[in-house]
């Protein structure tokens, strides 16, 4: 796992990318490098070592002839399988590192190598005999990449904190209604104005740095697994042998949910070694509802692991949110992001990996919003016969929140469930073009959750959060073995509520895990606004000072929220919370 950097045109010298370098070294501090192809052109690495962690695999990654050469950031899960087809075409290999393997299928096969490629990454490939320069994105998104394209230069990296240490962008304020709505900014863009996010599944090959456009990853066709339990858990075990694999420690990320818990026992199942586990414990008086660190501990005497429990109070909280505002690249509105960012730091001590259960919930139906979606498709017609008389039942948050999303379109009504509000029709248009209507209707929307919701909120904060700390952070649910058996699934209620997920856990005698009512991963938000304290009031004064050196920039529902923070607290914590961090952002930015 690394940081990338790259620029080509007018500024590339040395300086600069060093500079780049520098605010990137949480995410590679073993290794680090810059070098110059040609006149022109600088690239950088940060190397965090995982696999083949000796000298040998050091990057700036070469080819034996000189004439190309790699940097990138990723796992590749399949290196073997590939590094075998290379050796039957007469390739001979000098390391034992899934780099060298990618190098090779790029310098043999170009673009079209990608394809081949099971695993999470960002790449840039040069070639220096024709001058051309290849970057790519994993299709899952699992691996950040950001670029500033202009006239003058591209300059491209795995942070948005190193392309601003040379441009000093002005803040986007156009994100504002995305990040209120959605908790993040738009698809493709970001908070600093002229600086975009590479979307995932790309690639582009170019001579000349102002040329440079996405095309999508070709996919490799095969008809792919037969969906049944069956062949679920053997594909899913697979992942986690792969996964699990490192030259460095690996632990997990242990919620004492379902997803995380079956990953760990299908492990320790095959294995018998117990690894360091990790899970968060909320202060004693709201366990009875947080109870997942109890959860993880009762699991660990079942699957023994080396368990860590990181207690979060409030003053562990205001304890330790300047160093994690400070490490926040992006803002996303998302509690989990601090509580990932805890996990990190206890774990730096004993892993360099850090195994999670992210992708489940998207691809399998484990959201609230998905079981909302199934009762909208159910009874739809009534829904919409009877709304405006729904709308008065004096009922809790939850279900005003159900009445309010619902509308003719089911692509609509979706992305109100997955929003903090009603979203706005002039803002709905721009997300139409996520949903997949090829797709059955309530697999559309488990798509649009992996493209968007998963991308966007769940990998960036893994990412961002572990890599604060030097820690690689993993998915098996993402595997593409994992993915190509979702994709041929077509009776969509093995869709609804992980029916196999909870299956293998009650033949594992986790049945009792299963059962276990989801929480959610986020800090005690409504519990501590509920007590109107000091953590009131300091995120009150944080935003109103926001609304008053910024207020005319929002839209409308964050403007009001924003001016009088303390009237939201019933039906609106969790936006709260979010405008607190971008406001913290924001100032501590200087934007």
């Amino acid at each position: 796992m690394c940081g990338i950097h790259l620029i080509w045109g007018e500024g590339a010298n040395e300086e600069a990318v060093n500079r780049m370098l520098q605010q990137s070294q949480h995410r590679g501090p073993d290794q680090q490098a810059g070098f110059s192809p040609w006149p022109g052109l600088w690239i950088g690495v940060n190397r965090l070592k995982i696999v083949s962690p000796g000298v040998e695999a050091d990057q700036p990654f070469w080819s034996p002839d000189g004439n190309s050469l790699l940097v990138w950031n990723g796992e590749l899960y399949n290196f073997q399988e590939i590094r075998n087809l290379l050796i039957q075409r007469g390739i001979t290999f000098v390391t034992h590192s899934d780099t060298e393997v990618v190098l090779h299928i790029l310098r043999i096969f170009g673009a079209k190598g990608l394809e081949k490629l099971n695993g999470m990454f960002a790449l840039i490939f040069v070639d220096l005999t024709d001058k051309s320069v290849l970057v790519a994105r994993d299709k899952k998104g699992e691996k950040p990449l950001y670029y500033a394209q202009g006239p003058e230069n591209l300059v491209i990296s795995s942070e948005c904190r190193s392309i601003q240490a040379l441009k000093n962008s002005r803040l986007e304020w156009k994100q504002f209604e995305s990040y209120f709505y959605l908790r993040t900014a738009f698809f493709g863009n970001t908070f600093f104005e002229g600086i975009h996010e590479w979307k995932s599944g790309r690639f582009s090959e170019s001579l000349n740095h102002t040329a440079f456009r996405g095309d999508h990853i070709p996919t490799e066709s095969h008809s792919g697994p037969e969906p049944t339990c069956g062949n679920f858990r053997e594909l899913l075990t697979d992942a986690v042998l792969n996964q699990f694999h490192a030259d460095v420690p690996v632990g997990m990320q242990l919620s004492g949910g379902a997803d995380s818990s079956l990953l760990y026992a299908l492990w320790y199942k095959e294995t018998g070694i117990p690894l360091p586990s990790f899970t968060i414990q909320i202060e004693e008086k709201f366990r009875k509802k947080y109870s997942d660190g109890n959860a993880a501990g009762r699991f660990a005497r079942q699957f023994p692991s080396s368990h860590h429990l990181i207690e979060i109070t409030q003053d562990v909280f205001w304890e330790n949110w300047g160093d994690y505002l400070k490490s926040v690249d992006q803002p996303i509105g998302d509690s989990a992001g601090f509580l990932t960012w805890m996990i990190g730091k206890e774990a730096k001590k004993s892993v360099k990996v850090l195994v999670s259960g992210a992708g489940a919930d998207e691809l399998w139906g484990g959201y609230q919003r998905h079981k909302a979606f199934d009762a909208y498709q159910k009874n739809k017609d009534i829904l919409l016969r009877f709304q405006w008389i729904l709308r008065k039942l004096p009922l809790g948050r939850s279900y005003q929140k159900f009445i309010s999303a619902i509308d003719l379109t089911p692509q609509k009504t979706f992305l109100n469930f997955s929003g903090l509000d009603t979203i706005p029709h002039d803002m709905d248009e721009n997300f139409q073009y996520l949903f997949d209507r090829d797709l059955p209707e309530y697999t559309q929307m488990l798509d649009f959750d992996r493209r968007f919701y998963l991308a966007q909120d769940v990998l960036k904060i893994q990412d961002n959060a572990l890599m604060a700390h030097s820690i690689e952070g993993r998915s098996p649910y993402l595997d593409a073995g994992m993915l190509d058996l979702w994709k041929n699934v077509k009776d969509e209620k093995v869709l609804k509520d992980k029916p196999w997920i909870k299956r293998i856990l009650s033949e594992l005698d986790l049945a009792w895990i299963a059962e276990r009512k989801k929480i959610g991963f986020g800090l005690p938000l409504q519990e501590w606004f509920a007590e109107n304290g000091e953590f009131s009031k300091r995120i009150f004064n944080s935003i109103k000072a926001f609304e008053k050196s910024h207020g005319e920039l929002f839209p409308i529902k964050m403007r009001s929220l924003a001016a009088q923070p303390e009237l939201g607290v019933k039906l609106h914590f969790l936006t709260l919370y979010n405008l607190f961090l971008l406001a913290e952002w924001v100032k501590l930015h200087k934007l």
